[in-house]
């Protein structure tokens, strides 16, 4: 398990399903963070190389010992479909968070101190830059706290390593009789979507899906693989795709889809 630590790290955990959200159930949109470009700072773990680095290793203690308590709010349709501080494009559906110091892209598990519901989000984006909140969280990442229509909520956030954070979306994924997938990428434009399918597919990988999700007439194609099966397999496919410049990649649930070819 160690050896696919490096690997995970670019992993998103998020929650994808082929149901869309509706425009109408964002009650609260002045709850939405106003924000200033948000710049990059990547922790750069993960390649076709398997080794670690010693400033890897020692990092990853770190990470997972941070434990902070502090107001959390989200961010959504104003900055849907925009690039992130990662460089991906933001998704208000998927379980994402803005934070100011932890590693992009590390993981972190967030708790309603009111409710005590938890998620796992992953951090791809620089935020807030709104008074002395502690993290943004995606729209339905919120929505799953039960936040999204105070818009600011009270909540501890917990930095959990990358398989942890596997472990807990497969047990999920099971729980609600869906699948884990791969996220190979997120595109605006449907040709550039349509580009990275037909790379993969001719490199002999296993043929990935275009996904479209909609929103206010825009609409987002999301490339994914799978499903997936074992951390093991996870590791070798990330190693295929790192060989063609595929290292943006991403965990993600949804409902089984039986036309992508299994991943073992």
């Amino acid at each position: 398990m160690n050896k696919i630590i490096p690997i995970l790290l670019i992993f998103v955990l998020c929650s994808c399903t082929t149901e869309q959200v509706k425009t109408s159930d964002i009650s609260n949109p002045t709850s939405v963070t106003t924000a200033p470009s948000r710049h990059r700072s990547i922790l750069n773990i993960g390649s076709s190389d398997t080794q670690n680095t010693p400033d890897e290793e020692n990092l990853l203690p770190r990470i997972v010992r941070y434990l902070k308590q502090g107001v959390a709010s989200w961010y959504g349709p104003e900055f849907h479909g925009k690039k992130t501080a990662s460089g991906e494009i933001y998704d208000m559906y998927a379980m994402t968070a803005a934070h100011k110091t932890l590693p992009i892209s590390s993981y972190a598990r967030v708790t309603n101190l009111e409710n005590q519901r938890s998620v796992i989000v992953r951090i791809n984006d620089r935020g807030p830059f709104h008074g002395d909140r502690v993290m943004d969280l995606s729209y339905a990442a919120a929505q799953k706290l039960d936040l999204e229509e105070s818009g600011t909520g009270a909540v501890e956030i917990k930095a959990i390593p990358p398989e942890q954070a596997l472990a807990q979306l497969q047990r999920v994924a099971k729980e609600q009789d869906k699948s884990v997938y791969l996220q190979v990428g997120t595109f605006g434009n449907k040709k550039t979507a349509q580009n990275l399918q037909n790379k993969i597919a001719s490199n002999n990988l296993p043929h990935p899906k275009i996904l479209p999700s909609k929103h206010k007439g825009s609409t987002l194609y999301k490339v994914q693989m799978g499903p997936i099966k074992s951390p093991e397999s996870v590791h070798k496919l990330n190693i295929q795709l790192a060989k063609l410049g595929i290292t943006a990649t991403q965990f993600v649930t949804g409902a089984d889809q039986k036309q992508i070819s299994m991943i073992q």
